[in-house]
């Protein structure tokens, strides 16, 4: 059986758990060395690559 990962319910999850640790996009971003529009992007479910 495969398992389909659903890009919006991981978004979802991420924006869930960066808003609990009261972390704004930019902060996720900073940790990560990523830019702010990739959070954002993960979190609407556009980009999970």
């Amino acid at each position: 059986m495969n398992a389909q990962i659903d890009p919006v319910d991981v978004g979802s999850r991420i924006k869930t758990l960066r808003t609990e640790k009261s972390l704004t996009q930019k902060d996720l971003a900073a940790l990560l060395h990523v830019s702010d529009k990739a959070v954002s992007k993960w979190e609407r479910g556009v980009s999970h690559n």
